[in-house]
């Protein structure tokens, strides 16, 4: 059986009926795109640009020290190198240890800019280029045992040169087996998967996925996919695009701790084919593969890569062949963008977790020891420059001496 006939396996088990008329319950969708700004996380500096075209992020009100989330965005980003992962090049200590900058290549776009102010959106062939890059930054977390937690389009990056980045680590968590429990408010409500709403214990790559499912249906429909103004907006959304799951195609979802407390409307077709009625069969294949309820059928970054989407015409272009744009990110917004950017719900991760004493002290570790580093350069710099001077220093003043005593 190929990968295709899998994936169409899949989505038929998941969905087995084939869709009325979209619901238009929430909000207008033709209401200006709701996000927040690029790179905000721990930190509460200003980015600022320096000469190198790099970002330096500067946290300096802290009075607690580093808080915990900051630390593990060091440490994820530190260990990251991959090229649609975006790359902390440097962490700087100022005079003391409440002054810390980080250095960060610095990216011309934020893909929730661009979407906000283009005049033409992206067509089929670019969004593809787009999605695969944000893909393969997903399959090399992934294999690294990082799950992002906060995948969104203002959390995307994007050069001058059409390369795509993944940017905003601050919810960012390693994960292991046995799956430990961690806190279900993560994700942008937008983004969030139907196992965080509906309060799971436990968390796994699947969320990352969806979330990226719910881009790509961005990019493609040119509007929020799923714009929910409260947790239970957004599963009633999700309902209206996916159909009510039941323990059939989810086997733990009468167990979730939500649904002791209220119960899903009963709305039996899935909409994706008429939400998006131009689409391929392979690349509505890949959406339902994506939006598999069940986490644990749903599609991994490394399968997404392998869809026959993204193989069959309009294949997707070559990233350096993307379009350039002028700068949006440092431009004033419209008061329409401001005011629908202020209601979007933002995360934050609530329970800070009391993480496990492992992450804690690498992360520690790791800027401890950059420091350390850093402090030892500048003393044997210090070191060399004032060896080097009273050198010289001696060596003038013994030429003096010589030269005074052959004159007498």
């Amino acid at each position: 059986m190929t990968k295709d006939e899998n994936l169409e396996k899949k989505s038929v088990e998941h969905n087995d009926s084939d869709n009325k008329a979209v619901s238009d319950s929430g909000p207008d969708p033709s209401a200006p795109i709701t996000r927040k700004g690029v790179l905000t996380s721990f930190l509460t500096g200003k980015p600022m640009e320096i000469p190198e075209q790099d970002i330096k992020v500067r946290m300096e009100h802290e009075k607690d020290g580093l808080p915990v989330s900051g630390l593990r965005e060091i440490s994820v980003l530190l260990s990251c190198r991959h090229e649609n992962i975006v790359h902390l090049r440097e962490v700087v200590v100022g005079r003391s240890l409440e002054s810390i900058f980080l250095a960060m290549e610095y990216c011309e776009q934020d893909l929730a800019s661009l979407l906000d102010n283009m005049q033409a959106p992206f067509s089929e062939s670019q969004v593809k280029c787009i999605v695969l890059q944000v893909l393969k930054g997903l399959r090399y977390l992934h294999h690294n045992f990082i799950v992002h937690r906060d995948l969104k389009v203002s959390n995307l990056l994007m050069t001058d040169k059409g390369c795509v980045k993944i940017a905003d680590f601050g919810l960012a968590r390693w994960f292991g087996l046995p799956l430990r429990p961690m806190t279900p408010r993560v994700v942008t409500l937008w983004y969030r998967a139907p196992e965080l709403l509906l309060q799971a214990k436990t968390q796994t790559t699947s969320i990352d996925m969806w979330a990226a499912g719910c881009i790509l249906g961005e990019l493609l429909g040119h509007r929020p996919l799923l714009p929910g103004r409260s947790e239970i907006a957004q599963l009633e959304l999700i309902v209206d695009l996916l159909g009510t799951p039941s323990e059939a195609i989810w086997p733990e979802f009468n167990s979730l701790p939500a649904l002791q407390n209220f119960t899903l409307k009963q709305q039996p077709y899935n909409n994706l084919k008429q939400r998006f009625p131009w689409l391929s069969a392979a690349g509505l294949r890949l959406l339902n593969f994506l939006f598999m309820y069940d986490p644990k059928k749903r599609a991994t970054a490394e399968e997404c890569l392998q869809s026959s989407y993204f193989k069959e015409a309009p294949l997707p272009c070559d990233p350096k062949l993307m379009p350039t744009f002028p700068q949006h990110r440092n431009m004033k917004k419209t008061a329409s963008q401001k005011e629908s950017r202020e209601q979007e719900p933002t995360v934050t991760d609530q329970t800070n977790n009391l993480p496990a004493i492992s992450d804690l002290v690498r992360s520690l570790a790791i800027v401890i020891t950059r420091i350390y580093y850093l402090k030892y350069c500048l003393f044997i710099h210090l070191f060399i420059y004032f060896s080097l001077d009273h050198w010289l220093k001696r060596d003038a003043w013994n030429k003096e001496k010589l030269a005074i005593s052959r004159k007498n």
